[in-house]
């Protein structure tokens, strides 16, 4: 009974996220400060641009971490991604990381119903139900499948609702429901898995911080967002 009982509470919780798909409608920019071992160095920032069932989102992201005055990991990626009646049709990102391009170029096939995938790590095709893996769309919190958007390769995830949170952001209190995100496949290398913790504010489901460990404690928080 008791199983039971906290599987009901995790479907409640977890259609309460899903059925505000569309509370980006009035959003026009979210900027997120990128951590590493509490230490600011860069952004990620999303942009977003409305039309008639039609919503285009562009994301600059850029930061370094510095060893003894000198880089040691370099990030600068652009992307844009569209959406027609709120489903996924085009995502094209390029990145260089530590002066090594990467690259994704997605665009959606009617014909097959499939995503058709050109990128640095991967080219083929993808199910309509995976998701670009980023920071400003809770829907990747529904999938269980997500994209990179560095490099196009497909991972398969799973998501456990953690439960109630009340977490501080410069100063402002959020009230969050906390995720893990994790890789489905146990056997991958450490490198290569996915293990987020991830807090989405109740009142409208941004994602509010993102933390991870690897090579250092990072962490991608909500600095500001404005609605239009």
């Amino acid at each position: 009974m008791k199983k039971y009982f906290y599987i009901f509470i995790f479907l409640f919780l977890y259609s309460h996220v899903a059925a505000h798909t569309t509370h980006y409608k009035g959003i026009i920019k979210i900027e997120m400060e990128v951590f590493r071992n509490n230490k600011s160095i860069g952004y990620s920032n999303y942009f977003f641009e409305h039309g008639d069932n039609t919503l285009t989102v562009k994301n600059y992201t850029q930061f370094k971490v510095k060893l003894l005055g000198a880089n040691i990991f370099t990030i600068a990626s652009e992307a844009i991604e569209k959406y027609k009646k709120e489903k996924l049709i085009y995502f094209k990102s390029t990145t260089f990381q530590n002066g090594k391009e990467k690259y994704v170029n997605l665009n959606y096939n009617s014909s097959k119903n499939k995503f058709i995938i050109d990128g640095s790590s991967y080219k083929g095709e993808a199910s309509t139900d995976s998701v670009i893996g980023n920071w400003w769309n809770h829907k990747i919190l529904e999938a269980n499948k997500q994209i990179s958007p560095l490099t196009g390769s497909i991972k398969n995830q799973v998501v456990q609702l953690i439960g109630k949170e009340n977490i501080i952001i410069n100063g402002k209190n959020y009230d969050t429901y906390h995720y893990k995100l994790k890789s489905k496949d146990k056997s991958l290398p450490k490198n290569k898995k996915l293990d987020f913790d991830i807090w989405v504010n109740k009142e409208n489901n941004l994602i509010i911080k993102v933390n991870y460990s690897r090579m250092g404690n990072w962490e991608y928080r909500l600095k500001s967002f404005k609605i239009n």
